[in-house]
């Protein structure tokens, strides 16, 4: 009776909306009110935290720029022969970007600004992840709409039936059949994620903890996804963003499991991030104990002599007075 529900959710994708001249893709539109919608959130809570508008508004900008340089460079890295000359690297517009790669360059363009203004990484990204999560979830619906990321064929009962329509990646069964949507799987995996870490972050913990979560959440989402994909794996077995999301992964867990605690020192003032272990050892060395100064000892003053005036008779008195 579930599969034949569910059966129902199947529809033609609406692949690009056509207004006068325009031609709009529900997939940008995804992605651009995801980005728009998540930094409307970390500027408030930015402002909660003592940040200026400028420092926010500098760390947004540069994030952007940062992810859509990052999403373009690493589904090139990962999909090189997909161009027949370098200029089409540049058509940004045509497709062609990768998540995990838009990620790290948001966060790699945001590291210098951080450094500049003394901000600690690891408070910054505790208020970022969860609009990350946010992001994501708001643009995978876009990839849904467009019927992006269709995956293996398939007779899950989730699988997205292929319709007679165009779609946003081609549809490798046939028609009637049913292929894996890794868009819905990472959907639900980052509406999920974004309830923990809102939850996690009533708490106070340890400054990284959430920003930790997120990479082993997230890392260990895409890594099953994947999977269910068809992408290049260049003899690994492995995709790129697998191979990307067992990196972050582990090193997430062992900062979780092992170091529970901070990294790494970062900021300064109000808004440095000081490990727990670094607290202990700066609290462990003991500060030298003063010298004491040796008394100088003070020379004695010689007093002069008074000369005692001799003791007149009563005759040498009256003497003197004739």
């Amino acid at each position: 009776m579930l599969d034949v529900a569910l059966a129902y959710l199947r529809y033609d994708p609406l692949v690009r909306i056509e207004l006068g001249p325009l031609s709009i893709s529900p997939h940008g539109v995804g992605i651009a009110v995801g980005f728009l919608l998540g930094a409307y959130v970390f500027l408030g809570w930015c402002r909660k935290a003592g940040l200026t508008d400028d420092q926010v508004y500098s760390l947004v900008n540069r994030a952007a720029i940062g992810s859509i340089i990052g999403a373009r460079v690493a589904y090139v890295i990962n999909h090189p022969g997909d161009f027949n000359n370098p200029l089409e690297i540049f058509a940004v517009w045509k497709g062609g970007i990768s998540l995990l790669g838009g990620i790290s360059g948001a966060v790699l363009a945001g590291v210098p600004k951080m450094r500049s203004e003394g901000l600690s990484f690891w408070k910054v990204m505790d208020l970022a992840v969860p609009c990350v999560a946010l992001g994501i979830m708001v643009g995978r619906i876009g990839d849904l709409v467009i019927a992006d990321h269709l995956g293996k064929p398939t007779d899950f009962f989730l699988g997205y039936v292929c319709p007679t329509e165009a779609t946003g990646s081609p549809c490798l069964a046939p028609i009637g059949m049913a292929v894996h949507q890794p868009a819905l799987y990472d959907l639900f995996s980052a509406s999920l994620l974004l309830v923990v870490l809102l939850r996690l972050r009533k708490t106070s913990r340890y400054d990284g903890f959430l920003t930790l979560v997120f990479g082993a959440w997230y890392g260990t989402g895409r890594f099953i996804e994947d999977f269910f994909r068809i992408d290049e794996t260049h003899g690994t077995g492995l995709t790129g963003s697998q191979w990307t999301a067992v990196t972050v992964l582990t090193l997430c867990l062992f900062c979780l499991v092992v170091l529970k605690d901070t990294p790494w020192r970062s900021g300064k003032g109000e808004f440095e991030s000081v490990p727990a272990r670094h607290r202990q050892a700066d609290e462990t060395v003991e500060p030298d104990e003063p010298v004491a100064a040796e008394p100088v000892a003070e020379e004695p003053v010689a007093e002069e002599p008074v000369a005692e005036e001799p003791v007149r008779t009563t005759d040498q008195a009256k003497e003197d007075a004739e």
